[in-house]
Protein backbone atom coordinates (compact mmCIF):
# COMPACT_ATOMS: atom_id res chain seq x y z
CA UNK A 1 0.00 0.00 0.00
CA UNK A 2 1.35 3.42 -0.99
CA UNK A 3 1.35 6.08 1.70
CA UNK A 4 0.56 9.63 0.60
CA UNK A 5 -0.88 12.85 1.95
CA UNK A 6 -3.61 15.21 0.80
CA UNK A 7 -2.58 18.85 0.98
CA UNK A 8 -4.86 21.49 2.48
CA UNK A 9 -7.06 23.57 0.18
CA UNK A 10 -5.98 26.83 1.75
CA UNK A 11 -2.29 26.12 2.39
CA UNK A 12 0.46 28.35 1.06
CA UNK A 13 2.58 27.10 -1.83
CA UNK A 14 5.95 27.83 -0.28
CA UNK A 15 5.11 26.46 3.14
CA UNK A 16 3.60 23.33 1.63
CA UNK A 17 6.61 22.77 -0.62
CA UNK A 18 9.04 23.01 2.28
CA UNK A 19 6.96 20.50 4.23
CA UNK A 20 6.65 18.11 1.29
CA UNK A 21 10.43 18.18 0.78
CA UNK A 22 10.88 17.02 4.37
CA UNK A 23 8.24 14.33 4.00
CA UNK A 24 9.85 13.18 0.75
CA UNK A 25 13.11 12.60 2.62
CA UNK A 26 11.16 10.68 5.28
CA UNK A 27 9.78 8.27 2.69
CA UNK A 28 6.35 9.66 1.84
CA UNK A 29 5.47 8.33 -1.61
CA UNK A 30 2.73 10.62 -2.89
CA UNK A 31 1.18 14.02 -2.35
CA UNK A 32 -2.22 15.00 -3.73
CA UNK A 33 -3.06 18.63 -4.48
CA UNK A 34 -6.77 19.47 -4.35
CA UNK A 35 -8.64 22.03 -6.41
CA UNK A 36 -12.05 23.20 -5.23
CA UNK A 37 -12.60 26.94 -5.50
CA UNK A 38 -9.23 27.77 -4.01
CA UNK A 39 -5.93 28.47 -5.78
CA UNK A 40 -5.68 26.23 -8.83
CA UNK A 41 -3.92 22.90 -8.37
CA UNK A 42 -1.71 23.22 -11.43
CA UNK A 43 0.32 26.16 -10.12
CA UNK A 44 1.07 24.34 -6.88
CA UNK A 45 1.87 21.07 -8.65
CA UNK A 46 4.38 22.84 -10.88
CA UNK A 47 5.93 24.52 -7.86
CA UNK A 48 6.17 21.20 -6.05
CA UNK A 49 7.70 19.52 -9.09
CA UNK A 50 10.51 22.07 -9.05
CA UNK A 51 11.11 21.62 -5.32
CA UNK A 52 11.10 17.81 -5.15
CA UNK A 53 12.77 14.93 -6.94
CA UNK A 54 11.21 11.54 -6.07
CA UNK A 55 7.78 11.96 -4.54
CA UNK A 56 4.81 11.32 -6.83
CA UNK A 57 2.44 14.22 -7.49
CA UNK A 58 -1.27 14.00 -8.22
CA UNK A 59 -4.14 16.37 -8.83
CA UNK A 60 -7.06 15.66 -6.57
CA UNK A 61 -8.98 16.68 -8.61
CA UNK A 62 -9.06 18.74 -11.81
CA UNK A 63 -12.76 19.30 -12.47
CA UNK A 64 -14.13 18.05 -15.78
CA UNK A 65 -15.96 21.24 -16.69
CA UNK A 66 -13.26 23.83 -16.05
CA UNK A 67 -10.84 22.95 -18.85
CA UNK A 68 -11.21 21.62 -22.37
CA UNK A 69 -10.15 17.98 -22.78
CA UNK A 70 -7.16 19.04 -24.88
CA UNK A 71 -6.01 21.54 -22.26
CA UNK A 72 -6.37 18.88 -19.58
CA UNK A 73 -4.15 16.60 -21.68
CA UNK A 74 -1.62 19.39 -22.32
CA UNK A 75 -1.51 20.30 -18.64
CA UNK A 76 -0.99 16.70 -17.56
CA UNK A 77 1.78 16.26 -20.15
CA UNK A 78 3.44 19.47 -18.97
CA UNK A 79 3.29 18.48 -15.30
CA UNK A 80 4.61 15.03 -16.14
CA UNK A 81 7.49 16.69 -18.00
CA UNK A 82 8.51 19.12 -15.25
CA UNK A 83 8.28 16.33 -12.66
CA UNK A 84 10.25 13.81 -14.76
CA UNK A 85 7.35 11.39 -15.01
CA UNK A 86 5.97 11.69 -11.47
CA UNK A 87 2.49 13.05 -12.22
CA UNK A 88 -0.91 11.36 -11.90
CA UNK A 89 -3.95 13.07 -13.40
CA UNK A 90 -6.82 13.03 -10.94
CA UNK A 91 -10.10 14.17 -12.50
CA UNK A 92 -13.71 14.31 -11.39
CA UNK A 93 -17.05 15.94 -11.99
CA UNK A 94 -17.24 17.82 -8.68
CA UNK A 95 -20.86 18.92 -8.16
CA UNK A 96 -23.44 21.46 -9.39
CA UNK A 97 -22.82 23.86 -6.50
CA UNK A 98 -19.20 24.43 -7.55
CA UNK A 99 -19.49 23.95 -11.31
CA UNK A 100 -22.57 26.10 -11.82
CA UNK A 101 -22.16 28.32 -8.77
CA UNK A 102 -18.50 29.26 -9.18
CA UNK A 103 -17.69 28.51 -12.81
CA UNK A 104 -21.04 29.29 -14.42
CA UNK A 105 -20.98 26.13 -16.54
CA UNK A 106 -23.91 23.70 -16.82
CA UNK A 107 -23.40 20.49 -14.86
CA UNK A 108 -24.40 18.02 -17.55
CA UNK A 109 -23.66 14.43 -18.67
CA UNK A 110 -20.74 13.84 -16.25
CA UNK A 111 -20.38 10.16 -17.15
CA UNK A 112 -20.09 10.93 -20.85
CA UNK A 113 -17.66 13.77 -20.24
CA UNK A 114 -15.46 11.58 -18.05
CA UNK A 115 -15.18 8.84 -20.64
CA UNK A 116 -14.59 11.22 -23.54
CA UNK A 117 -11.98 13.29 -21.69
CA UNK A 118 -10.04 10.13 -20.83
CA UNK A 119 -10.15 8.96 -24.44
CA UNK A 120 -9.06 12.37 -25.73
CA UNK A 121 -6.22 12.67 -23.21
CA UNK A 122 -4.81 9.29 -24.15
CA UNK A 123 -4.98 10.20 -27.83
CA UNK A 124 -3.18 13.51 -27.25
CA UNK A 125 -0.40 11.85 -25.22
CA UNK A 126 0.21 9.41 -28.07
CA UNK A 127 0.65 12.44 -30.34
CA UNK A 128 -2.15 11.32 -32.64
CA UNK A 129 -3.82 13.90 -34.85
CA UNK A 130 -6.82 14.70 -32.75
CA UNK A 131 -10.09 13.80 -34.41
CA UNK A 132 -12.88 13.00 -31.99
CA UNK A 133 -16.62 12.93 -32.51
CA UNK A 134 -18.39 12.34 -29.24
CA UNK A 135 -21.56 13.39 -27.54
CA UNK A 136 -19.91 16.02 -25.34
CA UNK A 137 -16.90 16.96 -27.48
CA UNK A 138 -16.36 17.29 -31.22
CA UNK A 139 -12.78 17.94 -32.32
CA UNK A 140 -12.24 19.64 -34.70
CA UNK A 141 -15.47 21.58 -34.26
CA UNK A 142 -17.81 20.95 -37.22
CA UNK A 143 -18.34 23.79 -39.68
CA UNK A 144 -21.99 24.20 -38.66
CA UNK A 145 -20.88 24.92 -35.06
CA UNK A 146 -17.91 27.17 -35.77
CA UNK A 147 -16.00 28.86 -38.56
CA UNK A 148 -15.20 25.64 -40.42
CA UNK A 149 -11.50 26.50 -40.24
CA UNK A 150 -10.53 23.97 -37.57
CA UNK A 151 -8.16 21.18 -38.56
CA UNK A 152 -6.81 18.09 -36.78
CA UNK A 153 -3.64 18.84 -34.81
CA UNK A 154 -1.31 16.81 -32.66
CA UNK A 155 0.66 17.76 -29.58
CA UNK A 156 3.86 19.57 -30.57
CA UNK A 157 5.96 18.28 -27.67
CA UNK A 158 6.94 14.68 -27.05
CA UNK A 159 5.52 13.71 -23.62
CA UNK A 160 7.67 11.94 -21.07
CA UNK A 161 5.05 9.18 -21.05
CA UNK A 162 2.33 8.48 -23.57
CA UNK A 163 0.24 6.86 -20.84
CA UNK A 164 -0.04 9.10 -17.78
CA UNK A 165 -2.04 7.46 -14.96
CA UNK A 166 -5.60 8.75 -14.67
CA UNK A 167 -7.49 8.51 -11.39
CA UNK A 168 -11.22 9.29 -11.34
CA UNK A 169 -13.02 10.62 -8.27
CA UNK A 170 -16.45 8.98 -8.30
CA UNK A 171 -19.22 8.05 -5.89
CA UNK A 172 -22.28 7.19 -7.99
CA UNK A 173 -22.68 3.56 -8.99
CA UNK A 174 -22.49 4.15 -12.75
CA UNK A 175 -19.50 6.47 -12.31
CA UNK A 176 -17.67 3.94 -10.13
CA UNK A 177 -18.35 1.15 -12.60
CA UNK A 178 -17.01 3.33 -15.41
CA UNK A 179 -13.89 4.21 -13.40
CA UNK A 180 -13.23 0.52 -12.75
CA UNK A 181 -13.58 -0.11 -16.47
CA UNK A 182 -11.46 2.64 -18.03
CA UNK A 183 -9.36 4.49 -15.42
CA UNK A 184 -6.04 3.61 -13.83
CA UNK A 185 -7.37 4.45 -10.39
CA UNK A 186 -10.50 5.26 -8.42
CA UNK A 187 -10.70 7.93 -5.71
CA UNK A 188 -13.79 7.77 -3.47
CA UNK A 189 -14.51 10.07 -0.52
CA UNK A 190 -15.45 9.16 3.07
CA UNK A 191 -14.38 5.57 2.37
CA UNK A 192 -15.39 3.06 5.05
CA UNK A 193 -13.52 -0.20 4.39
CA UNK A 194 -15.93 -2.53 6.19
CA UNK A 195 -18.98 -0.99 4.49
CA UNK A 196 -17.65 0.04 1.07
CA UNK A 197 -18.67 -3.20 -0.63
CA UNK A 198 -22.30 -2.56 0.38
CA UNK A 199 -22.29 0.57 -1.74
CA UNK A 200 -19.82 -0.09 -4.53
CA UNK A 201 -19.10 -3.84 -4.61
CA UNK A 202 -21.37 -4.68 -7.54
CA UNK A 203 -20.38 -1.54 -9.47
CA UNK A 204 -16.68 -2.31 -9.10
CA UNK A 205 -17.25 -5.91 -10.19
CA UNK A 206 -19.30 -4.84 -13.23
CA UNK A 207 -16.69 -2.31 -14.34
CA UNK A 208 -13.75 -4.63 -13.69
CA UNK A 209 -15.36 -7.31 -15.87
CA UNK A 210 -15.10 -4.93 -18.85
CA UNK A 211 -11.62 -3.67 -17.97
CA UNK A 212 -8.78 -3.93 -20.50
CA UNK A 213 -6.11 -6.15 -18.96
CA UNK A 214 -3.46 -3.77 -20.34
CA UNK A 215 -4.53 -1.19 -17.75
CA UNK A 216 -3.42 -3.45 -14.92
CA UNK A 217 -5.13 -3.63 -11.52
CA UNK A 218 -7.28 -0.69 -10.41
CA UNK A 219 -5.46 1.60 -7.96
CA UNK A 220 -7.99 2.29 -5.17
CA UNK A 221 -7.43 5.46 -3.14
CA UNK A 222 -8.72 6.32 0.33
CA UNK A 223 -8.32 9.61 2.19
CA UNK A 224 -8.58 8.88 5.92
CA UNK A 225 -7.91 11.26 8.77
CA UNK A 226 -4.71 10.33 10.61
CA UNK A 227 -3.98 10.57 14.33
CA UNK A 228 -1.73 8.25 16.30
CA UNK A 229 -1.96 8.67 20.04
CA UNK A 230 -3.78 7.67 23.21
CA UNK A 231 -6.56 10.25 23.07
CA UNK A 232 -8.37 9.69 19.78
CA UNK A 233 -11.56 11.14 21.20
CA UNK A 234 -9.89 14.55 21.04
CA UNK A 235 -9.79 14.50 17.24
CA UNK A 236 -13.11 12.78 16.61
CA UNK A 237 -15.01 16.12 16.66
CA UNK A 238 -12.82 17.41 13.81
CA UNK A 239 -13.49 14.27 11.76
CA UNK A 240 -17.20 14.66 12.47
CA UNK A 241 -17.14 18.27 11.29
CA UNK A 242 -15.65 17.08 8.00
CA UNK A 243 -18.31 14.40 7.61
CA UNK A 244 -21.08 16.86 8.48
CA UNK A 245 -19.83 19.32 5.87
CA UNK A 246 -20.01 16.72 3.11
CA UNK A 247 -23.00 14.65 4.19
CA UNK A 248 -24.96 17.69 5.33
CA UNK A 249 -23.93 20.60 3.18
CA UNK A 250 -22.09 19.50 0.05
CA UNK A 251 -25.12 19.48 -2.23
CA UNK A 252 -28.83 20.20 -2.15
CA UNK A 253 -31.45 17.77 -0.89
CA UNK A 254 -31.70 14.90 -3.30
CA UNK A 255 -28.44 15.89 -5.02
CA UNK A 256 -25.91 15.21 -2.27
CA UNK A 257 -23.74 12.28 -3.37
CA UNK A 258 -22.02 12.05 0.04
CA UNK A 259 -25.35 11.79 1.82
CA UNK A 260 -26.25 8.93 -0.53
CA UNK A 261 -23.01 7.14 0.36
CA UNK A 262 -23.62 7.54 4.11
CA UNK A 263 -27.09 6.10 3.61
CA UNK A 264 -25.64 3.21 1.63
CA UNK A 265 -23.25 2.52 4.50
CA UNK A 266 -26.25 2.00 6.78
CA UNK A 267 -26.24 5.44 8.41
CA UNK A 268 -29.38 6.66 6.63
CA UNK A 269 -31.22 7.99 9.68
CA UNK A 270 -28.12 9.83 10.88
CA UNK A 271 -27.46 11.18 7.38
CA UNK A 272 -30.94 12.67 7.21
CA UNK A 273 -30.54 14.27 10.64
CA UNK A 274 -27.10 15.65 9.74
CA UNK A 275 -28.43 17.19 6.53
CA UNK A 276 -31.48 18.72 8.21
CA UNK A 277 -29.36 20.30 10.93
CA UNK A 278 -26.62 21.48 8.58
CA UNK A 279 -28.97 23.09 6.08
CA UNK A 280 -30.75 24.81 8.98
CA UNK A 281 -27.43 26.43 9.94
CA UNK A 282 -26.97 24.26 13.03
CA UNK A 283 -23.55 23.00 12.01
CA UNK A 284 -22.25 22.08 15.46
CA UNK A 285 -25.33 19.97 16.12
CA UNK A 286 -24.93 18.37 12.70
CA UNK A 287 -21.37 17.33 13.56
CA UNK A 288 -22.49 16.00 16.94
CA UNK A 289 -25.07 13.83 15.13
CA UNK A 290 -22.36 11.91 13.25
CA UNK A 291 -22.09 8.41 14.76
CA UNK A 292 -18.75 7.54 16.35
CA UNK A 293 -18.66 4.34 14.29
CA UNK A 294 -18.87 6.38 11.10
CA UNK A 295 -16.10 8.79 12.12
CA UNK A 296 -13.78 6.06 13.34
CA UNK A 297 -14.55 3.77 10.42
CA UNK A 298 -13.32 6.18 7.74
CA UNK A 299 -10.23 7.18 9.74
CA UNK A 300 -6.83 6.03 10.91
CA UNK A 301 -7.04 7.27 14.48
CA UNK A 302 -6.09 5.66 17.78
CA UNK A 303 -3.13 3.99 19.41
CA UNK A 304 -0.43 2.49 17.18
CA UNK A 305 -2.06 -0.94 17.46
CA UNK A 306 -5.48 0.50 16.61
CA UNK A 307 -4.13 2.41 13.61
CA UNK A 308 -2.29 -0.68 12.35
CA UNK A 309 -5.54 -2.62 12.63
CA UNK A 310 -7.42 0.06 10.68
CA UNK A 311 -4.67 0.17 8.05
CA UNK A 312 -5.03 -3.59 7.61
CA UNK A 313 -8.79 -3.13 7.21
CA UNK A 314 -8.28 -0.61 4.40
CA UNK A 315 -5.86 -2.97 2.66
CA UNK A 316 -8.20 -5.96 3.06
CA UNK A 317 -11.02 -3.99 1.43
CA UNK A 318 -8.91 -3.40 -1.69
CA UNK A 319 -7.35 -0.01 -0.99
CA UNK A 320 -3.90 0.28 -2.58
CA UNK A 321 -3.13 3.95 -1.84
CA UNK A 322 -3.95 5.97 1.29
CA UNK A 323 -3.59 9.75 1.09
CA UNK A 324 -3.99 10.76 4.69
CA UNK A 325 -5.14 14.00 6.27
CA UNK A 326 -3.02 14.37 9.45
CA UNK A 327 -4.92 15.77 12.42
CA UNK A 328 -2.22 18.26 13.42
CA UNK A 329 -1.72 22.01 13.63
CA UNK A 330 1.95 22.31 12.67
CA UNK A 331 4.30 20.90 10.06
CA UNK A 332 6.36 19.19 12.78
CA UNK A 333 3.27 17.50 14.19
CA UNK A 334 2.20 16.36 10.72
CA UNK A 335 5.69 15.03 10.05
CA UNK A 336 5.60 13.05 13.29
CA UNK A 337 2.24 11.51 12.39
CA UNK A 338 3.38 10.63 8.86
CA UNK A 339 6.58 9.13 10.26
CA UNK A 340 4.58 7.02 12.70
CA UNK A 341 2.31 5.79 9.91
CA UNK A 342 5.26 4.91 7.69
CA UNK A 343 6.70 2.82 10.51
CA UNK A 344 3.39 1.02 11.02
CA UNK A 345 3.02 0.40 7.29
CA UNK A 346 6.63 -0.71 6.86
Amino acid sequence: MRIGMMLDYAGGFREAAAEVKQLESDGLELVVVPEAYSFDAVSQLGYLAAQTSTIELASGILQLYTRTPSLTAMTAAGLDFVSDGRFTLGIGASGPQVIEGFHGVPYDIPLTRTREIIEICRSVWKRERLEYQGRAYEIPLPADKGTGLGKPLKLINHPVRESIPIVVAALGLKAVAQAAEIADGWMPTIYHPERASRVWGDALADGSAKRDAALGPLDVFANPALYIGPHAEQVLPVVKQHIALYVGGMGARGRNFYNDVATGYGFGEAAETIQNLYLAGRKEEAAAAVPDEFARGISLIGTPDEVRERLDAFAASGVTTVTVNPMARTADERRALIGGLLQLAG
